[in-house]
């Protein structure tokens, strides 16, 4: 379908021509005429679908065609769980609000409180921005939402990981009045956590689900590489970097040493590089992002820091050089390639410490992957066994534990001195038990059983 038959605002046609954009992905054919209609949304769909556009243009329109219910208050409130998809969807915003008198702010963790406040007191029309940071100006009064018409929450299933239950329900009870709209979206609905939440903000919702949040995506090539050591994974992943054809590739590591290890391994082989991870301030980050983006250099290692909120179409390649620990995470990282209907191709590099994620990420994605290899880098490592079941001992089994036990048990030898009464018997002395105590009339039993509690 294409957007100029959605019925939008010539304004909003003209900024998607000139985004480069004619016709919609599946999720945005789907959610849009919902939006549209007014009606609360429950969509689902796999990352890299289109889904920001799905909910972008309705909100755009609905500020074009409608009349605000407040002259101060946000009209639009975009939820997004990390501060990089933040930037990436504000990013977005801008350019389809770029010839617009609309205006729009970000707000997010990691930047200037008071900066944020002066911006909040100018009443833009949209704010983008991470649950925390909305909260945290709300309780400061910096911000209103008793007229805001639109309330979206993008990836709401990561900003529940996240922790942000109770200041999604903090922002929904500040904007609670009937007429606003949502628009919910998750990478997956089947979830009780997200069932539950999704039911206090949503007001009788239309459901859209594409396929399974986390489907593979069909754009993607998958190629998986079992690996030895750690040395076998570098030497596996400086064949693969120097021997295809890479426009800009982003690897994935476990640690944030890591990434400034491979980084500078990678540069030694002639490749331009930078690491990102969560050690660099918010400002280092959206540098090296924003660099990567406009292509100033070849590949981003990074940590799962940027599995989410990277669109870049010229992303051709992914390398997991460490599996994740989380099967969703796997999906996400691999998104990042393939996308705005490009072709990617994304490496796995499976060592013995990364089997059971590796397996996980199997059952998770009910999908077996064949093991590519590399002539002269061939592994030893053909993966781990799984442990065997113990069998459960029979009475039976049991009983002959039992006895066997009792032989290897030594028995303690028999003194042949017997003692009595204090005597002498077969030229040993007896044991001498101290006398007994006579207990007289005017002896109090309940006084000595004090004293015998005091001393001990």
């Amino acid at each position: 379908m294409l957007f100029e038959e959605f019925g939008f605002d010539n304004r909003i046609l003209k900024s998607i021509g000139h985004l480069g954009f004619d016709a919609a992905t599946e999720i945005q054919n789907r959610a849009i005429p919902e939006a549209m209609a007014g009606r609360d949304l429950l969509a689902s769909s796999k990352t890299g679908s289109g889904k920001t556009l799905a909910y972008l243009l309705p909100a755009l329109h609905r500020v074009y065609k409608k009349k605000a219910l407040s002259k101060r208050d946000p009209r639009v409130v975009v939820l997004v769980p990390t501060r990089e998809l933040a930037k990436q969807v504000f990013g977005q915003l801008r350019l389809l609000l770029a010839s617009s008198r609309f205006t729009s702010i970000l707000i997010q963790g990691g930047e200037n409180f008071n900066d944020q406040h002066k911006q909040l007191q100018k009443d833009p029309h949209f704010i983008v921005a991470t649950p925390g940071r909305l909260v945290d100006h709300l309780k400061q009064r910096h911000v209103f939402l008793e007229g805001l018409e639109l309330l979206i929450l993008d990836e709401a299933d990561r900003m529940l990981d996240l922790g942000f239950a109770e200041a999604m329900r903090a922002i929904n009870a500040a904007a609670s009045h009937r007429q606003r709209q949502t628009l919910f979206f998750s990478a997956t609905l089947d979830n009780t956590q997200v069932s539950e939440i999704a039911n206090e903000l949503l007001r009788e919702p239309s459901r859209v689900a594409v396929g399974q949040g986390f489907d593979e995506h069909t754009d993607i090539a998958q190629h998986v590489f079992l690996c030895d050591h750690l040395d076998h994974k570098e030497a596996l992943l400086k064949h693969i970097l120097m021997g295809q054809t890479i426009k800009q590739a982003i690897i994935f590591t476990a640690t944030k040493s890591d990434t400034v290890r491979l980084s500078e391994m990678i540069a030694s082989w002639g490749l331009t590089t930078q690491a990102l991870n969560g050690n660099l301030s918010q400002s280092a980050r959206n540098k090296t992002m924003e660099s990567f983006a406009k292509g100033q250099f070849d590949v981003l290692v990074s940590t799962d820091v940027a599995s989410r909120g990277l669109d870049i179409a010229s992303v051709s390649h992914v390398f997991n050089f460490d599996l994740p620990k989380q099967a969703e995470e796997f999906v996400h990282r691999t998104g990042r390639t393939g996308r705005a209907g490009f072709k990617g191709d994304a490496y796995s590099l499976v060592g013995p410490k990364d089997w059971l994620n590796f397996k996980a990420i199997e059952a998770f994605l009910q999908k077996t992957f064949p093991i590519d290899t590399v002539e002269g880098l061939e592994g030893k490592f053909k993966g781990l066994q799984p442990p065997k079941p113990t069998r459960p001992a029979t009475k039976k089994t049991g009983a002959k534990s039992q006895n066997k036990a009792a032989k290897k048990t030594p028995k303690k030898p028999v003194s042949k001195a017997r003692f009595h009464d204090n005597e002498q018997k077969d030229g040993f002395e007896a044991f001498k038990l101290p006398p007994k105590r006579a207990m007289s009339a005017e002896t109090n039993p309940s006084s000595n059983s004090s004293n015998l509690g005091d001393e001990e």
